[in-house]
């Protein structure tokens, strides 16, 4: 069954301004940085950290449901994925608006939150395209895609949904063993890439442009791989302080 986008009838999405207000009559001993903040800018900057986290379970249910439209041809699922890439776009936008303001009025610690948010939501965005670029090539196909490459397709998109929620779960509680396991898994995406390259160029048994749309499929989901260990890294250095991207070299064995 097709799965709509997590937290679509969230009210920090549809609407934030009435969130806070609400929170803040609640609340009314808010401190009064916050009190600042709120009135400032029209989402907080936890507000705007919990947006970044609803972007992932968007992420993770568009490839969810790229499952379904590849082992199904579900028209449900597709118009799921199609919901997906929306959302994402919506909320990178909005981050992408209104983090300046926010990070303005806030410590060091909360700031780099607010950056991490940034990048991630750009990735999610990405990873967002990416798979409904594959949802659109399934829709286009006049035949079905055959059964080795459907198996091998799939397995790619399962991988990565998994992928997305240790990502969540990550970001959620900081948990680093969840990016671990993220740049880890990558290696699984990319063997299934590479096997269907080279089962695809090295023979011509489905040769043409069948071939060619489904290796496109596979380079698709690759890429959508390298962003979501672009968000393990992310995570990484949010936790530990420093990148793995600008690790030091090691020195081979003299």
């Amino acid at each position: 069954m097709a799965r709509k986008p997590k937290g679509s009838q969230d009210a920090r999405s549809g609407n934030g301004d009435q969130d806070l207000s609400e929170s803040a009559t609640a609340k009314p001993a808010k401190s009064a940085a916050r009190s600042q903040e709120s009135r400032t800018s029209g989402l907080s900057s936890e507000d705007l950290s919990q947006l970044a986290l609803k972007a992932c379970l968007i992420a993770r249910d568009a490839a969810f449901n790229l499952r379904d439209l590849l082992t199904e041809s579900s028209r449900m699922a597709f118009l799921a994925i199609k919901d997906c890439e929306k959302e994402l776009d919506l909320i990178e936008r909005r981050i992408d608006e209104e983090l300046p303001a926010a990070i303005t009025r806030v410590n060091e610690v909360r700031a780099r939150q607010l950056l991490s948010a940034l990048k991630s939501t750009t990735d999610l965005e990405r990873i967002g395209d990416l798979v409904m670029s594959v949802a659109l090539r399934v829709q286009a196909r006049q035949e079905k895609i055959p059964s080795a490459d459907s198996r091998q397709l799939v397995e790619m998109a399962a991988i990565l949904r998994d992928m997305l929620d240790l990502i969540y779960q990550g970001f959620s509680k900081l948990n680093l063993e969840c990016a671990r396991r993220v740049l880890q898994m990558d290696k699984d995406v990319d063997r299934l890439c590479h096997g269907l390259f080279q089962k695809h160029l090295a023979t011509h048994e489905h040769g043409g442009v069948s071939s060619f749309e489904i290796l496109l499929m596979a380079q698709a989901l690759e890429r959508a791989g390298d962003h979501t260990t672009n968000l393990a890294e992310d995570l990484y250095s949010l936790i530990e302080g420093r990148s793995l991207r600008h690790a030091p070299k090691k020195r081979a064995a003299p």
